[in-house]
């Protein structure tokens, strides 16, 4: 089991879409990151900006106040101020030129203040009240005329744990994220590893066993069932074709046994037996007929597949189907005649088709030529060319035995033949090449109910105008 994972985990690891995650998280985490950043920069800022102001507002009064009343003045504003509770987180200090405090709330100068002015940053050389820690301290320093120096600050210590606090919770969250997405990623990459191993695992069996393993599904429907669903259809279809070669080996093989094994038998014979000129040339005409019906057979099978080979519609042109139709009739009429069946045409005299007019013809001459054969002796065949809810429709329809509709689906495929039909000339091409013809037009074949008999119903696109 461990071994199972490990494997799993490292495909996960090395695979495309882990790498790519990874890319993912790295350019989120450096936005994040970013942002977070300048929400922490801007916020330190806008505080720091606050107390400066603060300070400003507090060191020009005093400055002021200073100039107008002097330094006793001012020693007793500071003490007013240290008083009162709302500067309690105020800084005073009034030193002579010599850094003697004069007055304030700190015993002694700072010794890291060493400037005549400007904004300075220490830690406080005592506590001040209520102080556990001596302060961290935010101050402007300036000097009078005279020499004597102010001091005016603020209390940061809340200021500074809080700049740490916004620095934990950017990291924290910044590291939250990765984390985060670092699972997540691993644990979609999984999925997704999954789902191809299990596509995978199936193509393995296939190779193995045969085209029976199908792709299983979870019934999500999501992107990964269509992908599955879509090859499991493909494996369907491969199975069908590979089915219907089979199937098409096996009747050529069949089909060509009995016309074979007549030549040889008559060529044995006349090589063995005594040569009679009539008889020679009884032999050598069945013999041809022989040929041709095998040529024949590999004539439809070369035809069918150079239709079903035809990607490209480039030959196709608008046609009249009452005319093909006419045309078909016309050829068929003496085989017909001199079966006892009664061939006609009737529908519609313009019937427009885009598509290409030989191969029409040679689809309405198959269905023809098996209504004919395959119909009721001395019966009717019907050819009919007409517009149906404005689709152009073209359908044969005869008198005979018909189909039974279990056989409709069967009669399509190449070399298949009803039992009754075996005993009939034809080799079951007939109708392969109509649905090839079909499949070419995008045309749909429909069989009908005929009450008595076989109707086969050609359905073409209408032609675009």
């Amino acid at each position: 089991m461990s071994g199972i994972v490990s494997v799993l985990l490292a495909k996960t690891l090395t695979s495309s879409t882990f790498k790519l995650a990874l890319i993912a998280i790295g350019t989120f985490g450096v936005i994040v990151s970013a942002i977070f950043s300048y929400l922490y920069f801007s916020t330190i800022a806008y505080v720091h900006s606050r107390s400066d102001r603060a300070i400003m507002l507090e060191y020009s009064s005093l400055q002021g106040f200073y100039e107008r009343s002097g330094r006793d003045g001012l020693l007793a504003l500071t003490q007013q101020r240290m008083a009162d509770k709302s500067f309690s987180d105020h800084v005073y200090v009034l030193a002579d030129p010599s850094l003697a405090v004069l007055g304030g709330n700190l015993n002694v100068w700072p010794p890291t203040v060493t400037a005549t002015s400007g904004w300075m940053e220490f830690r406080a050389p005592e506590r001040l009240s209520n102080e556990t820690n001596r302060p961290l301290i935010w101050a402007k320093v300036g000097t009078f005329p005279n020499g004597d120096r102010l001091l005016v600050g603020r209390d940061i210590s809340d200021l500074d744990s809080f700049t740490d606090l916004m620095k934990a919770a950017v990291i924290s969250g910044v590291a939250l994220i990765f984390v985060v997405a670092a699972v997540a990623s691993i644990l979609v990459t999984r999925r997704t590893v999954g789902r191809i191993e299990a596509i995978n695992a199936t193509s393995r069996a296939i190779m193995l066993s045969g085209l029976d393993k199908r792709i299983p599904l979870r019934g999500s429907n999501d992107e990964w069932d269509r992908v599955a669903e879509n090859l499991n259809l493909m494996l369907d279809r491969i199975e069908t074709l590979m089915g219907e070669i089979k199937q098409v080996s096996d009747s050529v093989a069949h089909d060509l046994r009995t016309p074979l094994t007549r030549m040889r038998g008559r060529l044995e014979k006349a090589c063995h037996g005594q040569r009679v000129a009539k008889d020679d040339q009884w032999l050598i005409g069945e013999t041809i007929a022989d040929l041709d019906a095998v040529l024949r057979m590999f004539s439809s099978i070369t035809r069918i597949a150079q239709i079903e080979a035809q990607a490209r519609q480039d030959a196709f042109r608008m046609v009249n189907l009452a005319d093909i139709a006419s045309e078909v009739v016309e050829l068929y009429d003496a085989a017909a005649e001199q079966d006892g069946t009664d061939l006609t045409v009737v529908g519609d005299r313009e019937v427009l088709v885009n598509g290409e007019r030989d191969l029409i013809f040679d689809a309405i001459a198959n269905l023809v030529d098996n209504a004919i054969k395959h119909g009721r002796p001395g019966g009717q065949v019907v050819v009919t060319a007409e517009k149906i809810d404005g689709k152009p429709v073209v359908s044969v329809a005869d008198d005979g035995p018909g189909i039974p509709a279990d056989q409709y689906e069967h009669v399509f495929k190449r070399f298949y033949r009803l039992e009754h039909s075996r005993y009939t000339p034809g080799n079951g091409l007939g109708l392969s090449l109509v649905a090839a013809v079909a499949r070419l037009h995008g045309a749909k074949i429909d069989l009908p109910d005929n009450s008595h008999g076989l109707k086969v119903k050609l359905w073409f696109s209408a032609p675009v105008k």
